[in-house]
């Protein structure tokens, strides 16, 4: 099951299994955020937009016992790594993961099928910030093959009419991120900032859009990370997927 360079991990405290590269892109706590952010109607037919290790998918298959979910990752290696990991948590009649391009998304998925519609793009505009050397980092960091722009388009093709688009994405970029779902027709509806601790601006921002929504946003408390040197109570929470 793993390959040269590989490592599998514990995911989570229900007992979930994760195979990573050893030195690549490893996940981070953005996808446990989101997971914890967004509303699951049941029996959802979920879409994860640039899924990666296929961690987001995994981590709704515990919260989500009667969805459907599929995951769409670009980079073919690490599309094969996260369909491993679905087979290693026999997950693979409820989990679905397609080799693909976002921006392509016409090609890959029928339109309109999917209530909820995750995305955790890259955060960095192609010349802002320090380029990773390794090939699947830079393409998980940097709009080097799709944007911003490109997530929320594919949201709009695969989402039924009323359904939620969710999104992680870096504070400092937030009134592009409303402007482009406002043009898109995915009408924010929440927003929560996430801040390192109490006392300092705010590092992410979680939204959630509406296809064809009316207007009205609710801005929810803020998430706080770190109290001192440890996880809040609310992060630890997050991270047992409580």
């Amino acid at each position: 099951m793993l390959l040269p360079g590989e490592t599998c991990e514990e995911l989570t405290a229900a007992g979930l299994k994760i195979i990573q590269p050893a030195a690549g892109y490893r996940y981070s706590l953005d996808p446990f955020l989101l997971c914890d952010f967004v509303k699951i109607p049941s029996q959802a037919q979920i879409a994860d937009l640039g899924t990666g290790s296929g961690i987001i998918p995994l981590l709704l298959s515990v919260r989500a016992k009667d969805a459907q979910i599929v995951g769409v990752e670009l980079q073919s290696p690490v599309a094969d790594r996260a369909r491993r990991s679905v087979e290693l948590n026999a997950l693979s009649g409820r989990l679905r993961v397609m080799q693909g391009d976002v921006r392509e998304i016409k090609a890959l998925l029928p339109p309109q099928s999917f209530d909820v519609v995750l995305a955790n793009p890259p955060f960095r505009e192609v010349g802002r910030g320090r380029v990773a050397p390794v090939a699947e980092r830079k393409e998980a960091r940097h709009e080097l093959a799709g944007g911003m722009d490109d997530f929320i388009r594919a949201g709009f093709f695969l989402l039924k009419d009323g359904g939620r688009f969710c999104m992680v994405f870096l504070a400092e970029r937030l009134a592009e991120l409303l402007a482009a779902m406002r043009r898109e027709r995915l009408e924010p509806k929440r927003l929560r900032c996430v801040h390192a601790r109490e006392g300092e601006g705010a590092r992410l921002v979680l939204v959630e859009g509406r296809k064809r929504g009316g207007p009205g946003l609710a801005i929810e408390p803020p998430l706080y990370i770190h109290a001192g040197a440890d996880y809040t109570a609310e992060m630890q929470r997050i991270y047992r997927g409580g």
